[in-house]
C-alpha cells in the first residue's frame, strides 16, 4: 500500500519496545459462548456474550480506571453478565459488563502471563507522547494512515490490531494493540477518527470525511499549533 511504502522510505525504526510482548491477544470482543434460558412468561432471554473467566482487563469503577483479571464470570436472568475481578493488590471488584472498558487473553504459559499484565497496568496511565514512540507513530503518521482508509470505498472500520498492520506492515502484538486503542482515543486522533461504540465500548474507528477532518484540524490547531507536527502538515 502507498502508507507503507512512505514508511518504509522513510526507514522508520521501533522504538521503546517495553510494552511489546510476543503473544497474541484477544481484541476487545467478548470471547465465550451463548446461554439463553427461559424468562417468568416463557420468552427465551438470550445471554449476551461474555469475557471469559482468566481475561485481562480495563475496566470503569466510580470513575475510575483500573486494571484487573476476571475471576469468574455470572449470567444474569435478564441476559447480561457481571463479573468478579480482581486487581494487583488482590482486590475484588464486582463488574457489569457495560464497565469493561478492554479485554486481552491471558497466555497459558505463566511467565508471559505475569509480563503481559504487569505491562497492561504500566500502560494503563502512559502519556500520549510515550505510547507514539512505543508504537512507533506520529502524528504525520496517522494522517498517512487516515488519507489511506478514507480513500478506501466501503473499506471497513479501522481496529487497533489492523491499524498497526496498516501502518507496519505487521501483526500486532496484545500491547500493540492496546496502546493503539488508546492512542486513537487521543485528541490528535479524534481529529482524524471517529470512535465506534458496541455494548458501550470502543471497539473501531472511522475515518471522517475530508470536509470534517479539515474543520476538526482548524479547531485543534487554534490551539495545539506550537506543539503537534499536524498542524503543519
Amino acid at each position: 500500500m502507498m502508507l507503507r511504502l512512505i514508511v518504509s522510505a522513510l526507514s522508520l525504526s521501533s522504538v521503546a519496545t517495553a510494552f511489546v510482548v510476543p503473544t497474541p491477544s484477544s481484541v476487545v470482543s467478548p470471547t465465550s459462548c451463548l446461554h439463553s434460558k427461559k424468562g417468568d412468561a416463557g420468552d427465551v432471554v438470550v445471554q449476551q456474550q461474555a469475557f471469559a473467566a482468566g481475561s485481562f482487563v480495563e475496566f470503569q469503577e466510580k470513575k475510575r480506571i483500573h486494571i484487573g483479571k476476571i475471576d469468574t464470570v455470572e449470567h444474569k436472568s435478564s441476559g447480561g453478565a457481571r463479573y468478579q475481578v480482581v486487581d494487583s493488590e488482590g482486590k475484588k471488584f464486582n463488574v457489569p459488563d457495560k464497565d469493561i472498558r478492554y479485554s486481552m487473553a491471558c497466555p497459558n504459559s505463566p511467565g508471559a502471563a505475569t509480563k503481559l499484565y504487569d505491562d497492561f497496568c504500566q500502560a494503563q496511565d502512559t502519556p500520549v507522547q510515550s505510547i507514539q514512540d512505543a508504537i512507533d507513530i506520529s502524528p504525520e503518521l496517522l494522517e498517512m494512515a487516515w488519507e489511506e482508509a478514507a480513500e478506501e470505498e466501503n473499506s471497513a472500520n479501522l481496529t487497533p490490531a489492523s491499524f498497526i498492520e496498516l501502518v507496519h506492515a505487521h501483526t500486532a502484538t496484545a500491547m500493540e494493540k492496546y496502546l493503539a486503542w488508546k492512542y486513537l482515543q487521543s485528541e490528535v486522533s479524534h481529529v482524524f477518527f471517529k470512535e465506534i461504540k458496541d455494548h458501550g465500548r470502543v471497539v473501531s474507528f472511522k475515518a471522517k470525511t475530508h470536509k470534517a477532518v479539515d474543520a476538526a484540524k482548524d479547531m485543534f490547531c487554534r490551539t495545539h499549533q506550537d506543539d503537534n507536527e499536524i498542524c503543519f502538515v
